[in-house]
């Protein structure tokens, strides 16, 4: 305790303290994004003389970043020549049956490839194939979408590309003067951390997985029958006019509910049944997808905004489902504010929320991450939206790129920059540059494709994090807080302190990034190795393996938020599958960290 209070007189370590707790409030509220929420602590740290222009800014042109840059690149080229469409004809395939031999395949199959590939695109790429199987085979799509994304957790750490959190974790160790973590450096916690997570998934009581059969028949239908809100207008031609809700062909002919009626400035709720219409009134409906495009033929009422809605003989228009994932910069403004017609030239016909119905008028509602819109536009301009980061598109559309023939030449390529650097000198960074130049030499990915590849969101969250790591370090704070913990913790055995340092990280990306997660505590647990006889090396994995098995929470990580929405899972669902995973991930990481290190 005399360090930290050593640490704590010392107007730096005030300052970065006060950044710090800043900083987690505003990750846990959600009230700024992730990566504005690092660029202002990077601001005030710079700002206030804690760190140097040069020390802030370091993490932005660090060999994980720029690594991270690259291996964005190659993933895309992965994807667009087409290099893991065995891997979907495989999952739709007539062999699998039964939702436990899904899970295995997701598992067995599907988490390892996530040491690769990262596991955002992963997941895109797979929701609507998994959907459509869910369709076919009757099952709901709650039973094996969590497993995917849990699946890509386990798997996302087998090797250092598989997460960007495992690049920025071997950044904040070369800053901190242990040196960067090589390809394999966590693939031999990595490895039995996916078997053991795997054997749990395939032997995991069904009733951890909810299958609402009994609640609503639209939890086992196709992507067409999730629940919508929309808005309709009763144009003066329509027969409609004068007739009540009540025996309306609106209520005979298609499956509605209305939500609401708005005539000119009055709003009227339910009970409608008995209310006359009259021409203008618009009417907020809950309705299924497939019913939608009935009403959007039907010439007795009007979606809003109808003149998108006729075919423009230029390529024609498709309706297709988007996802705002996490880090949606969409996300916290309405589709009005957003102007997102004119901005992605995409009608928005529909909104589903979940289990949530939204009672707001569709240009008004504020748009969540994990929101599913239902879009209109033409197939180019689906094309743009699948290269945004802003959105995902669930729906597969035919890939008519001309780059399907060089599939074995992208995957050669790829193959070959996780081989070059664990047989030569050559770094990981250089091999993955050099895989980008090849990819776009080769036709797999074209030069234009390498920019928009970029999360940009994920670069300025990254860059922006490792100055933390920097200040913690540099004012003496994390010594201070290293010698708190030590003191709390010096009476424990090694394993269980080991044991509490994860859980602790673990709960703490429950709620927070777990990139924030990691620029945090790293620098205070590799401190406290000394005393529990470890090197440093150890304490960073104990922490990297903390904050990358986040199964507890939608918001605990990306891919957990992007099957929320679609698979119509409550919050409780998440822990409810996930506690288990939890607690044997806090009682073998320890295990296999000590087996790994050694305790003196």
């Amino acid at each position: 305790m005399d360090e930290l209070s050593a640490a704590l007189l010392q107007p730096q370590a005030l300052i970065t303290l006060a950044v710090l707790v800043l900083a987690v409030v505003l990750f846990v509220t959600g009230a700024l994004a992730p990566e504005l929420t690092g660029l202002l602590s990077v601001a005030l740290l710079v700002s206030m003389g804690v760190l140097t222009p040069e020390q802030g800014l370091a993490g932005f042109g660090s060999p994980a970043l720029i690594t991270l840059l690259g291996l964005f690149a190659v993933s895309a080229a992965l994807f667009r020549s087409g290099a893991l469409d065995r891997l979907r004809e495989l999952i739709a395939s007539e062999r699998i049956r039964s939702d436990r031999r899904m899970v295995a395949m997701l598992a067995l199959v599907v988490g390892p490839i996530s040491g690769i590939v990262p596991n955002t695109p992963v997941v895109a790429s797979l929701l609507p194939v998994l959907e459509t199987w869910c369709h076919r085979r009757r099952i709901a799509p709650s039973r094996v979408l969590l497993p995917l994304s849990f699946a890509t957790l386990l798997g996302g750490t087998l090797t250092l590309l598989g997460s960007s959190v495992n690049l920025l974790a071997s950044d904040i160790s070369r800053q901190l003067g242990y040196g960067s973590l090589e390809l394999f450096s966590i693939t031999a916690i990595g490895l039995p951390v996916w078997l053991a997570g795997s054997a749990y998934m395939l032997l995991a009581p069904a009733v951890l997985l909810p299958s609402r059969h009994d609640d609503s028949a639209e939890l086992v239908a196709a992507p067409g029958q999730s629940g919508y809100s929309t808005e309709v207008t009763i144009p003066a031609s329509s027969s409609l006019v004068g007739e009540t809700l009540r025996h309306s062909r609106l209520q005979r002919r298609f499956d509605v509910d209305v939500l609401e009626l708005q005539r000119g400035a009055e709003r009227l709720l339910p009970p409608l049944a008995d209310r006359r219409l009259e021409a203008g009134d618009r009417l907020l409906l809950r309705v299924t997808r497939d019913d939608l495009l009935r009403l959007q033929q039907d010439h007795t009422i009007q979606l809003a905004d109808a003149t998108l809605f006729s075919d423009d003989g230029e390529g024609g228009q498709r309706t297709v489902e988007v996802l705002l994932p996490a880090g949606s910069t969409l996300a916290g403004a309405s589709l009005r504010e957003l102007r997102f017609r004119q901005r992605h030239n995409a009608t928005v016909l529909a909104l589903r929320r979940g289990q949530q119905t939204v009672q707001e008028r569709l240009g008004q509602a504020i748009l969540r991450e994990g929101d599913v819109l239902l879009l209109q536009a033409p197939l180019d301009a689906i094309r743009g939206l699948q290269a945004s980061n802003d959105l995902l598109v669930l729906d597969l559309l035919e890939n008519d790129l001309p780059t399907v023939r060089r599939k074995p030449l992208a995957i050669t390529i790829t193959l070959l920059m996780l081989l070059v650097p664990s047989l030569t000198p050559i770094p990981l960074v250089a091999a993955v540059l050099f895989a980008v130049v090849a990819l776009v030499v080769a036709g797999c990915l074209r030069p234009g494709e390498v920019q928009r590849s970029i999360r940009l969101d994920v670069i300025l969250l990254l860059g922006s994090l490792s100055s933390f790591s920097v200040a913690l370090q540099s004012t003496g704070l994390a010594d201070g807080l290293a010698a708190a913990m030590e003191q709390l913790l010096r009476t424990w055995p090694a394993y269980g302190a080991l044991a509490t340092i994860f859980l602790a990280t673990t709960l703490i990306t429950s709620v927070m990034s777990n990139a924030a997660s990691v620029a945090l505590l790293i620098p205070v647990a590799t401190q406290l190795a000394p005393s529990l006889g470890l090197p440093p090396q150890a304490m960073l994995l104990l922490v990297l393996f903390g904050a990358s098995q986040s199964f507890l929470t939608p918001m605990g990580y990306q891919t957990n938020l992007m099957v929320f929405g679609p698979g119509r899972y409550h919050f409780l669902d998440i822990p409810r599958y996930g506690a288990g995973l939890t607690v044997l991930m806090t009682l073998l990481v320890p295990a296999l960290v000590l087996g790994r290190y050694g305790a003196g």
